[in-house]
């Protein structure tokens, strides 16, 4: 009977040592020795990305989110719908509105020149999405690496799994608590609002139903958002949409946030006071962000032998 238990435990000891070591697979010189120019080459794609149009670094940001929010930074986001698998993409928040998968093939397609079959599209898309960052004026951080390639993707993990615009506080936190991100963490990844626009499908109920909005503003953003139709119509999140900075903390402190579920991290709740302290520091934002940042990036990442580096970003091997 003791020996049965001591081999249950030194069992339970041997795979928690690989789930560790399959963990500390990721760093950022994963790459040093196999492709020492990965980060400039993703880097240079995406200062030409842009320079053709700015918001494609809020747009890769945002596909980032969505992929790690479903299964983990897997790079599932990418996946196609071919006659035999169906991926993420149709599932209704990123369906007509993810955008800018053209620009990771564009990466992956030079990456894959300079080191063949070596690098994957999730690290690929890890740091897509810092540099787009970077060039829209905020943070840098440094982005580890080491992640594989999903050869599966979850529609209703799609579905299911990511915050809606019209989410509540708790239903906030209780989303990011899942994926293993405390409320601070939720309340600094939503300042990737800082860039970027939103389909007036996603605002509407907030202008025209909410109490808690400032009245100039909800009439500003009715011009361009009717009642009915409009659905694709675009308004910024902020009104320095293309320059990463903490003017979107400051509109929810005078109650300007675009989206409900912004508005709701400034509504007399228990983020408050992290909202004023991000709204009167860049710095304090800029850090925090970073940091969520690259704790996001490390949600269940497919290491080791698990996934497979993708040559197409869009399709399996």
């Amino acid at each position: 009977m003791a020996s049965n238990r001591n081999f249950l435990i030194a069992a339970i000891i041997f795979v928690s040592l690989l789930a560790w070591l399959a963990n500390a697979q990721l760093s950022p010189n994963f790459y040093a020795r196999t492709c020492p120019n990965i980060q400039g080459i993703v880097r240079n794609a995406m200062m030409q990305a842009v320079g053709r149009e700015s918001r494609m670094g809020a747009s890769i940001l945002r596909m980032f989110f969505h992929d790690c929010f479903v299964n983990g930074c897997d790079a599932s986001v990418l996946l196609d719908d071919t006659a035999i698998f169906t991926g993420e993409k149709t599932a209704q928040p990123n369906q007509n509105s993810l955008r800018g998968f053209e620009v990771i093939d564009a990466i992956k397609s030079r990456v894959e020149a300079a080191c063949n079959a070596t690098v994957s599209c999730a690290d690929i898309l890890a740091l897509a999405a810092r540099d787009g960052v970077i060039l829209l004026g905020g943070p840098s951080w440094t982005v580890p690496l080491g992640r594989r390639d999903a050869r599966t993707a979850s529609l209703s993990g799609a579905n299911s799994q990511l915050p809606s615009p019209s989410s509540s506080l708790a239903d906030l936190i209780s989303s990011f608590a899942a994926q293993g991100l405390n409320a601070s963490d939720m309340t600094a990844l939503s300042g990737g609002h800082a860039i970027g626009l939103a389909r007036c499908s996603t605002f509407r109920s907030r202008i025209y139903n909410d109490t808690n909005i400032d009245a100039s503003f909800a009439t500003n953003r009715r011009t361009d958002c009717p009642a009915s139709g409009g659905d694709t119509n675009l308004a910024p999140l902020d009104q320095t949409t293309n320059h990463f900075d903490n003017n979107y903390y400051q509109n929810l402190v005078a109650q300007r946030g675009l989206l409900h579920s912004d508005q709701e991290l400034f509504n007399g709740g228990s983020q408050d006071g992290l909202v004023r302290t991000y709204s009167n520091s860049y710095m304090a934002f800029s850090s925090d962000f970073a940091a969520a940042m690259v704790k996001m990036s490390n949600i269940s990442p497919l290491t080791g032998t698990n996934g497979e580096i993708r040559r197409n970003c869009r399709v399996v091997n």
